[in-house]
């Protein structure tokens, strides 16, 4: 049996095509870029824990490892929304998050 398979689609291609693609992309690339700007502002030591989470209506959410590490970035929060507004990158808030899995 001979089954025709459809093209080959770059992700890039298919998430053009797609409105909830292309916003979901959107929102992942916004996201990349706050954490690209303030990863200079996150102590060597602390910067294998922290990740971005989503940005959705003008909330961004920083993804920790564990709560020592939450307790510092609370404490460089000002900076980041420093740096981000000095870019052009502004949010409303940013949410600490905590993974509690182990």
């Amino acid at each position: 049996m001979n089954a025709r398979q459809a093209p080959a689609v770059s992700l890039l291609h298919a998430s053009q095509a797609n409105p909830v693609l292309s916003r979901l992309m959107s929102m992942q690339h916004e996201a990349q870029q706050r954490m690209q700007a303030i990863m200079p502002l996150i102590p060597a030591s602390l910067q294998p824990h922290v990740h971005h989470g989503p940005l959705e209506d003008g909330n961004w959410s920083l993804l920790l490892s564990n709560s020592t590490t939450a307790a510092k970035i609370r404490q460089l929060l000002p900076d980041f929304e420093t740096c981000l507004r000095s870019k052009g990158l502004a949010v409303k808030s940013i949410r600490l998050k905590v993974n509690r899995q182990k």
